[in-house]
């Protein structure tokens, strides 16, 4: 299975601290805040990943992670030229996933959670051995904001809708979906919508309608951070901070996953501490001699 991060859009709901600068670029606490999707990516075992952002702003994503040797992964990096919606990234990400499933993860989520690593193996699994999609439901107490999901005892979905007026549950699909191959096919017939977008709701619809889409709910545990507006950026920051300060244990390491994973050794993890000479660095120090 392969990984997409969308990071593209123009951020106009952050102007003007994104006037210049890829939202994805802006930090939530301690880093970019990219690390918290692609934090999502590592743990559900994904080492292969495409970044899809701005001719503007792709440069700077680049110049962050390079090819991702450092992380022991691969790291791809393509163009979207108009904001074309969002699953218009598996049709410029094609040639990249190939013959293989896919998951995306939206540039601006944040997840955080005991357990989340599981439920993301779980996911990717299922997929992977019984193809189809999925995608996950997030208990709100006002739905009519969101995407919404409604399903089923065994986890089918039933229906989706855009903010609807009258919410068949109080579920929320936050951005992060989890396909099999054909994906691709879909989201090339998907008409646009009314505002030219390929929306990802006509994508999910397609699986629906085959009966193939499931829906993995995010218990009370879980945290779900939409970081596109001021109060939103505000919000993820001090939680981050809190959790960090309390526990002593960073969210979102990247570092620290890709060793826990196995794919860097202690010796490489240590390097990357030197680089930093912050508490970021006396972290990575402690996770390799500790951990």
């Amino acid at each position: 299975m392969k990984g997409i991060i969308l990071a593209g859009g123009a951020g106009t709901r952050l102007f003007p601290i994104t006037k210049v600068l890829s939202k994805q670029i802006l930090p939530l606490y301690d880093k970019p805040m990219i690390y918290y999707p692609l934090s999502v990516l590592m743990l559900a075992g994904i080492r292969e990943i495409l970044i899809i952002s701005t001719p503007r702003d792709l440069s700077l994503f680049k110049e962050l992670f390079g090819d991702g040797a450092w992380l022991g992964m691969k790291f791809e990096y393509k163009v979207q030229e108009n904001p074309r919606g969002l699953a218009d990234a598996f049709i410029v990400g094609s040639d990249f996933i190939g013959k293989e499933s896919c998951v995306m993860v939206l540039g601006d989520n944040v997840f955080y959670g005991r357990g989340f690593t599981k439920v993301l193996r779980d996911t990717r699994t299922k997929i992977e051995s019984e193809g189809g999609g999925a995608i996950f439901g997030y208990y709100v107490k006002d739905p009519k904001a969101y995407g919404v999901v409604d399903f089923d005892e065994d986890g089918r979905a039933l229906s989706i809708e855009e903010k609807p007026e009258y919410p068949k549950s109080h579920y929320a699909v936050p951005g992060l979906y989890f396909y099999d191959n054909s994906v691709i096919d879909i989201a090339k017939n998907v008409k646009p919508s009314k505002r030219g977008e390929i929306e990802i709701t006509a994508v999910n619809n397609a699986y629906l309608n085959k009966n193939n889409l499931y829906v993995q709910t995010l218990g009370r545990g879980m945290t779900w951070l939409d970081t596109g507006t001021y109060d939103g950026l505000l919000e993820a920051a001090n939680f981050i901070e809190t959790i960090q300060k309390r526990q002593g244990m960073y969210v979102s390491c990247i570092e620290e996953i890709a060793f826990s994973n196995g794919w860097i050794s202690k010796d490489e993890l240590i390097n990357l501490a030197a680089i930093y000479k912050t508490e970021y660095g006396d972290y990575l120090n402690f996770i390799a001699e500790n951990v």
